[in-house]
């Protein structure tokens, strides 16, 4: 319970837009999602960023990563982090968003939550999981893996991935979508050759211009083909 801050972006003159979630790296609502948030709203999304973080204080003002990840990230239960985007969801609807028409995206830490969320929302239409783990010890606050929770998917996910991305095994990929295909769920990967973490990053040395911008207009194929 609580309030959290959330960045939205809307479209001009656009008459209840769909709704996309963007939900934030380990390094939460900073700039560079703040602009993503815009990006989208310029297609005519109406895109909001909430801060899973924002019980902890503000994660944009640490750059510490061990203490990103053991004072902000370990922290966040992913009951909460399931009932903050709800509440995303719900605050986007009565904002004059069509949560009809309801989408999810999100980047590294923002990644795995995003395919949580595919798992825990009915009502989702479609998602697209940038460079997520999928595999990892369970913790207190993190008891289940998306492999373990594949079997229900409630919408098609597209997981755009680097091959060079040192943290998440290709094999682990393989073998969500083995788990998600046998029970029936619409799964896709595209994972680019030779093509580190977070290379949509554009502020970052990871940044590879043209997994970047391939995944970013199959993120834009996958919505509109699937209701977004």
């Amino acid at each position: 319970l609580g309030t959290v801050q959330a960045y939205r972006a809307k479209p001009k003159g656009v008459e209840k837009p769909p709704v996309i979630v963007v939900i934030h790296e380990i390094f939460a609502v900073h700039e560079h999602i703040k602009d993503i948030c815009r990006r989208l709203a310029k297609l005519g999304y109406y895109a909001i960023a909430p801060d899973l973080f924002a019980r902890f204080g503000d994660a944009t003002k640490v750059t510490d990563f061990k203490i990103l990840i053991n004072d902000f990230a370990a922290k966040v239960t992913d009951d909460q982090a399931m009932a903050d985007v709800d509440a995303a969801v719900s605050f986007a609807k009565a904002d004059g968003g069509d949560t009809a028409r309801l989408g999810i995206t999100g980047f590294c830490w923002g990644g795995r939550i995003t395919w949580l969320y595919a798992e825990h929302n009915p009502a989702l239409k479609a998602a697209v999981a940038w460079y997520g783990k999928v595999a990892g010890d369970a913790t207190p606050n993190q008891p289940k893996s998306v492999i373990e929770l594949a079997k229900d998917l409630k919408a098609p996910v597209l997981g755009l991935y680097g091959a060079a991305d040192t943290g998440i095994p290709v094999s682990t990929l393989d073998e969500l979508k083995n788990v998600a295909t046998l029970a029936g769920k619409t799964v896709e990967f595209v994972v680019y050759p030779d093509t580190p973490h977070a290379f949509f990053a554009d502020y970052r040395q990871s940044y590879t211009e043209a997994a970047a911008k391939n995944g970013w207009n199959r993120m834009k194929d996958w919505f509109k083909s699937n209701g977004v």
